[in-house]
C-alpha cells in the first residue's frame, strides 16, 4: 500500500469512528412496541423481498423471523430473482389471493407497485413496507427504511475525507425510479454541492448488473482519466464499481465507498479496492417492520414512519463491526 493510500486510509478510518458514533445506533428508537400477536391464533403474515438471494434482503428476513418467534407469529417468504416490478406483481398478487393478515414488502417501483399493493390493503391485508416506499404510501400502516440521505451525504464524507484537495466524483446508482437510491444519490449530491473542491459527473445507472458497473466504471475512466472518487448507491452498483477498478488498474486512485455490506463488498473493502461501506441495518428494518404491522392488526396505533440507523465500515474497524455484516443465511 502506498503513503498516499495509506493516508487516505487513515483518514476514512478517523470519518468512520465519528460518523458511527452518530448514526449508527438507531435500533433503540421509533418501533418497540409492536404487539405480540394477541388474537386468538398466531397471525399470518407474508414478506415480499426486493430480490429473492440478496444478502441484503436475506438479512432482512432473519430480522423478520426472529422476531415472529418472539411475537408467535407465522412468516412465509419469497420474491423474485430480479428487482422488477413486472415480476414482483405476480407474486403480490398471489400473496392477496392467499389472505394473509399482514404483507411486509419492499416495492421495486415507487409507481409501478402501486396497484398490487393498494390491492392487498383493499383486502383488508395490514401493509408495512420495509426498505422502498412508493410514491403514494397511503395504504401502508407502516414505512420502514434506513436514514438513506444520511447515508448517502456520509458517503460524501468518505471521499471527502480520503480527498481533502477535491476532484471529480462518479454515482453508480442501481436504477432509477427506485425510492431508496434517488435518496442517496440526493444525499450524496446535496453534500457535494457544499464543497466547491469537487465536481460530480452526470449520475449512471448500472441496473443492478455487477458487469455494466463495471462497464461505467472503466468507460467513465478512459473520458475522465482525473476520477478520485466512485459511490455505488447498492450491492450490485459498488460491486461494479471495484470490478471495473480492478480491470483498469486504478484502485490506488479512486476511492470507492458503497453502500451495503454484503460477503462480495466485505471482501472488496478486505482487498482494498473498496475503501468504505454504508452498511444498513435490514435486520431492524424487517423487525420493525414486523412489530407494527402486528401493533395495528392487535389495533394498537403504530409508527407510520421509522428510520434506522447506518454504520461507516473500514478496513480498520472492519473486526469491531461484525455484527454490521449482512448474512448469507439466517
Amino acid at each position: 500500500m502506498n503513503r498516499n493510500t495509506s493516508a487516505k486510509m487513515a483518514a476514512l478510518s478517523a470519518l468512520a469512528l465519528a460518523l458511527t458514533a452518530c448514526g449508527g445506533d438507531d435500533s433503540g428508537d421509533g418501533g418497540g412496541s409492536g404487539g405480540g400477536g394477541g388474537g386468538s391464533e398466531a397471525y399470518e403474515i407474508a414478506f415480499v423481498q426486493g430480490v429473492a438471494g440478496d444478502e441484503f434482503y436475506i438479512t432482512m428476513q432473519c430480522g423478520i423471523e426472529e422476531a415472529a418467534e418472539e411475537l408467535g407469529v407465522e412468516v412465509t417468504t419469497q420474491g423474485a430473482q430480479q428487482f422488477d416490478p413486472a415480476l414482483q406483481t405476480p407474486i403480490v398478487d398471489s400473496v392477496v389471493a392467499s389472505a394473509p393478515d399482514g404483507l411486509l414488502i419492499a416495492p421495486t417501483d415507487v409507481t409501478g407497485m402501486y396497484r398490487p399493493i393498494q390491492a392487498a390493503a383493499d383486502a383488508g391485508i395490514a401493509v408495512g413496507l420495509v426498505d422502498t416506499t412508493l410514491e403514494d404510501p397511503s395504504m401502508a400502516v407502516t414505512q420502514v427504511a434506513s436514514d438513506n440521505e444520511g447515508g448517502g451525504a456520509a458517503a460524501f464524507e468518505a471521499i471527502q475525507a480520503a480527498n481533502p484537495e477535491g476532484g471529480t466524483v462518479l454515482v453508480v446508482g442501481h436504477e432509477p425510479g427506485i425510492s431508496t437510491s434517488e435518496a442517496r444519490i440526493k444525499g450524496f449530491l446535496d453534500a457535494l454541492a457544499e464543497d466547491p473542491a469537487f465536481t460530480a459527473l452526470e449520475t449512471q445507472y448500472a441496473q443492478n448488473d455487477v458487469a455494466e458497473g463495471a462497464r461505467i466504471v472503466t468507460s467513465t475512466l478512459q473520458a475522465t482519466p482525473d476520477l478520485i472518487g466512485v459511490f455505488g448507491t447498492n450491492l450490485f452498483a459498488a460491486e461494479g464499481a471495484a470490478t471495473g477498478l480492478r480491470q483498469a488498474g486504478a484502485q490506488e486512485q479512486v476511492t470507492v465507498v458503497g453502500f451495503d455490506a454484503g460477503p462480495a463488498q466485505v471482501e472488496a473493502l478486505e482487498a482494498g479496492t473498496v475503501q468504505a461501506l454504508v452498511a444498513q441495518q435490514p435486520a431492524e428494518i424487517g423487525r420493525q417492520g414486523l412489530e407494527q404491522v402486528i401493533a395495528s392488526l392487535d389495533g394498537e396505533e403504530p409508527e407510520a414512519e421509522i428510520q434506522t440507523g447506518f454504520t461507516i465500515i473500514t478496513q480498520e474497524n472492519l473486526a469491531d463491526n461484525q455484527d454490521a455484516l449482512y448474512r448469507s443465511s439466517c
